[in-house]
């Protein structure tokens, strides 16, 4: 799930390896990634960058963030990508929203 504002089934290699990686570690009922690089290529800090994946906008949902607070699910995903926030080239920007199903349950029936 990528895009620019929606999510969806493609996305370039950095999109794919943060799928399979949060895929195989969280086993996440949902999974939302939204590529919003685009909304950042004006920012002084990616001048000359080439990359167009280094903003990205997740929305995980898995039993493994039970008993967990937000900071912990939060260092949680950012250790597991932390060698793609580390490379050059790589994730610049990541925004997380972690939910536990009962708590997205939860969300979609307060909406």
């Amino acid at each position: 799930m990528s895009g620019s504002g929606s999510p969806a089934e493609s996305g370039g290699p950095i999109e794919r390896v943060i799928r399979e990686k949060i895929t195989n570690k969280f086993v996440p009922t949902r999974l939302e990634i939204y590529n919003d690089s685009h909304l950042h290529r004006h920012h002084k800090a990616m001048a000359g960058s080439t990359s167009a994946e280094t903003h990205f906008r997740l929305v995980i949902t898995s039993g493994e963030f039970r008993d967990k607070t937000q900071i912990k699910r939060h260092r949680l995903v950012n250790e597991l990508l932390k060698e793609d926030l580390a490379r050059e080239g790589g994730i610049h920007a990541l925004q997380l929203r972690t939910m536990t199903p009962e708590e997205d349950e939860k969300r979609s029936s307060e909406n």
